[in-house]
C-alpha cells in the first residue's frame, strides 16, 4: 500500500467512481422491455453461458437446498437471520400510524403501507452473497411486505447457488428467478411473459446492474445505486496494526475497484500495517484480487492530528468507516458522513457485513452524504391523511385562498370557495 501525505492527495480522490456505458446498458434493458423472455433467454446464454426456458425455480428445488445444506452454515444463517430480524423490529417501532389535530376540526395524519411486491437481487460470481437475501428479505419480511420476488444468476450447475435458495427458503421467499444481470433488472421493472414486473428493485450488483437500476428508476423504484465496496479507518498509534491490515484487505478482496483507505496521524502505524498487509495478502486464498484492489484503490495517508483525518473522512463520505482511536467517544459527533460507522478495535466491519444486525445494503461513492443504508422504511410507503371539518375549513380555507390569489391559480382559488357556500 502507498503511503502519502494529506496534501499530495489528488482532486480525484473525493471524485465518484463512474458508471458504465449507459448506451449499452440502455439498450438490453430496451430490448427485455419489448420482447420479454425471448430477450432474458438470448443475455442470459451470451452472459451466463446458460441456455434457460424456463427462469422459475420450483418449489421443490428451494425445499431440497434447505434440507441438504451444511447444518453449521445453515445454524449461522439462521443466527444472522435473528439478529437482522431483531433490529429491523426495532427500526419498525420508531415508524407508527398516527393523527393530531392541526387546529380544531382539522385533522391530519399518517399511515405505514408495506409495499406490495418488492424485487431482490442476489449476486453469484465466484462467490454465492448469502447475506444479500438475508440484508434484503428479512426487513422486508419484517414491513410485511407480501409479494417478494428474488433474482439471481445461474451461475452453479446452470442454476442458482444453493446456499442462496436455502437462504431464501428459510426467510420464506417463493417466488424465484434464476435470472441475472441488467436483464434481471429489466424483467424486474417492466416486467415479462413469466416475470412479473414490482414495485421497487433492492440489492447490490456490479456496475451494469449499479447502471441498470439508474436507468429503471422512476418508472420502478429502487433503493440506491451502490458501486465498488469502500472502507475508510482512522487510527491513531494505541490502534493494532495486524487488525487493520485484516481489516483493509478484508474490503480489498470484495473486487478490483474496492476502496481501502487508512488514516493515521502516526508515521509508525502506518509502515506496521503497510508491513502488515503484505505479510497477511501472501496467505489470502483472494489474493489477486485484493492485491489489484490495494494497488489501485490503496491508501495510507498521514495527517497531523485526528481532527485532521475526520475532515478528510466528512469529505470522502466512505460506506463503511472505522474509528480505532484513543477515548473514540471524544470524536463521535463530529464524524458526519458515512454508511455504518465501527468503534474500536472488537467492531469489525465484516461483523455489519453478517452478523450483529445491522443492514450492510450501504451507499457508496460520496453518497452518504444525503442518505444513508438500508432501513425498514424503504420498504413501507409513509402517507398521509386529512380530514376536515366544516368548522375546521372555516379556520384554514381562507389561508389556502390566499396563496391561490399569491401564486395565480383561480382554479385553485375558486376550489375553496365553493366550499363556502355548503
Amino acid at each position: 500500500m502507498r503511503i502519502i501525505n494529506y496534501k499530495d492527495l489528488k482532486k480525484d480522490f473525493f471524485k465518484c467512481q463512474p458508471t458504465y456505458s449507459i448506451a449499452d446498458v440502455y439498450k438490453i434493458i430496451k430490448d427485455v422491455k419489448k420482447n420479454g423472455d425471448r430477450a432474458v433467454e438470448r443475455y442470459t446464454k451470451r452472459f451466463d453461458k446458460v441456455l434457460i426456458k424456463d427462469f422459475r425455480v420450483r418449489p421443490q428445488e428451494l425445499r431440497d437446498a434447505y434440507d441438504n445444506i451444511d447444518s453449521d452454515i445453515l445454524n449461522a444463517i439462521k443466527k444472522a437471520k435473528r439478529n437482522i430480524e431483531k433490529f429491523s423490529l426495532a427500526q419498525l417501532r420508531q415508524l407508527k400510524d398516527f393523527k393530531i389535530a392541526i387546529t380544531k376540526g382539522v385533522y391530519a395524519g399518517q399511515k405505514i403501507i408495506p409495499i406490495k411486491r418488492i424485487g431482490i437481487y442476489v449476486p453469484s460470481g465466484k462467490f454465492p452473497l448469502v447475506s444479500t437475501v438475508l440484508m434484503c428479505g428479512v426487513p422486508a419480511k419484517v414491513a410485511g411486505i407480501k409479494e417478494i420476488v428474488l433474482c439471481s444468476p445461474p451461475t452453479h450447475n446452470n442454476s442458482i447457488h444453493p446456499a442462496i435458495l436455502a437462504t431464501a427458503y428459510l426467510i420464506g421467499i417463493k417466488e424465484v428467478y434464476r435470472v441475472g444481470g441488467i436483464q434481471a433488472i429489466a424483467a424486474l421493472a417492466y416486467g415479462t411473459e413469466s416475470i412479473k414486473s414490482v414495485d421497487k428493485i433492492f440489492g447490490p450488483g456490479n456496475i451494469y446492474v449499479a447502471t441498470a437500476k439508474k436507468l429503471v428508476y422512476g418508472d420502478v423504484g429502487i433503493d440506491f445505486i451502490a458501486g465498488p465496496s469502500e472502507i475508510l479507518i482512522i487510527a491513531d498509534k494505541t490502534a493494532e496494526a495486524k487488525i487493520i491490515a485484516a481489516d483493509l484487505l478484508a474490503q480489498a478482496e470484495h473486487d478490483i475497484d474496492a476502496n481501502a483507505i487508512l488514516i493515521t496521524n502516526s508515521k509508525g502505524l502506518a509502515e506496521n500495517v503497510r508491513k502488515e498487509v503484505e505479510k497477511q495478502l501472501q496467505k489470502l486464498k483472494t489474493k489477486e484480487i485484493a492485491d489489484a484492489s490495494l494497488r489501485k484503490n490503496g491508501f495510507i495517508i498521514l495527517v497531523k492530528d485526528i481532527g485532521q483525518a475526520i475532515e478528510i473522512a466528512n469529505k470522502k463520505a466512505p460506506e463503511h468507516l472505522e474509528l480505532q482511536v484513543r477515548n473514540p467517544d471524544k470524536f463521535i459527533n463530529k464524524l458526519r458522513n458515512y454508511g455504518s460507522l465501527f468503534i474500536g478495535k472488537y467492531s469489525a466491519e465484516v461483523l455489519g457485513d453478517y452478523s450483529s444486525g445491522l443492514n450492510h445494503t450501504l451507499p457508496t461513492g460520496g453518497s452518504t452524504r444525503y442518505t444513508g443504508g438500508l432501513h425498514i422504511k424503504d420498504f413501507v410507503k409513509i402517507q398521509t391523511i386529512l380530514k376536515v371539518n366544516k368548522n375546521g375549513f372555516k379556520k384554514v380555507g381562507p389561508i389556502a385562498e390566499k396563496f391561490a390569489q399569491i401564486e395565480g391559480l383561480n382554479g385553485h382559488f375558486n376550489s375553496i370557495g365553493i366550499r363556502f357556500d355548503y
